[in-house]
């Protein structure tokens, strides 16, 4: 079995790598930008008819999602223009796409019903993102979904690892740099790990015997936090001493307008795939810190 990935040097893509040696039965073929330009229908299907894969994992992405609200452009060629060249090349040669999408196709708007009981978004919510990533990441999934029928296309949240460039990173390199910080309390949502979110793309190929069980599903580590609130517990993990306050949304302000909330329902992945899925607390307290890479995506 042979396993396309796209963005091999992005966060989930070296998350792929770190595993790949756990299944001597898939052929892995990792395509960074420099080898697979996905906005390039060409080199497509050239590389598509080089390496013939039986599934393709979509990992690459723009995901600056601030920088895209000035660059909508460049945003619009990866995630749309890219997943439907993926979509198409992969129809041609009979190959299942695995494409990776957000929850900022949410507006974050509707955590709670009148009853006041929180509502995690599922499959079936009708997406409105409200910034440029968003929005090009929904017409990316619409795309696929124009295209052909054979498709796993997966909404996650706030991604993380020793990989890359990630927010956990991020607090880590700042707390080197600085004696207080201000992390935003008020976006709720749940951190996911890379390699969690990697060993679910696998165990999804690898479950032959629910080929036909393709669509849109939801996956994240469970649980929920605020952003203060995960930078809080990557310290206390690393015993980091700093100064950390709680702040609003509105006193960090972003080109980009984030979603205030959102918890994705993973019912239907876990369910359907036999999924047991860890809480992002617990998976965070796994990570071994001093093996984290400075490798940019």
């Amino acid at each position: 079995m042979v396993v396309l990935i796209t963005g091999a040097n992005g966060q989930l893509g070296q998350a792929i790598q770190s595993i790949s040696g756990n299944y001597p039965e898939i052929d892995f073929v990792f395509c960074d930008s420099s080898k697979l330009d996905i906005s390039n229908l060409k080199n497509v299907e050239q590389i598509f008819a080089q390496y013939k894969p039986n599934y393709c994992i979509n990992a690459a992405a723009y995901t600056a999602v601030d920088k895209a609200e000035s660059e909508p452009e460049k945003a619009h060629s990866i995630n749309v223009i890219g997943a439907k060249n993926l979509a198409e090349v992969c129809k041609k040669s009979g190959v299942v796409l695995l494409h990776i999408s957000t929850d900022f196709v949410f507006d974050g708007n509707r955590s709670v019903t009148l009853s006041a009981v929180e509502v995690p978004y599922s499959e079936e919510d009708i997406p409105n993102p409200t910034g440029v990533y968003g929005q090009t990441k929904l017409d990316g999934e619409k795309a696929i979904q124009d295209t052909f029928d054979n498709y796993y296309i997966i909404r996650t949240s706030w991604v993380y690892s020793q990989f890359a460039n990630n927010f956990m990173k991020t607090m880590l390199r700042l707390a080197s740099e600085r004696e207080s910080l201000s992390v935003v309390n008020d976006q709720i949502g749940t951190p996911t790990n890379a390699v969690d979110l990697a060993e679910v793309l696998v165990k999804i190929i690898c479950h032959t015997e629910l080929a036909g069980a393709f669509g849109i599903y939801n996956f994240s580590n469970e649980g929920k936090c605020s952003w203060y609130d995960f930078a809080k517990k990557i310290f206390e993990i690393n015993n980091i001493k700093i100064d950390l306050k709680p702040i609003p949304t509105s006193s960090f302000p972003t080109p980009a307008k984030r979603p205030s909330y959102s918890v994705l329902d993973k019912s239907k992945i876990k369910n359907t795939f036999g999924i047991a899925i860890m809480n992002w607390e617990t998976r965070l307290k796994t990570i071994d810190f001093s093996v984290i890479t400075e490798k940019k995506p």
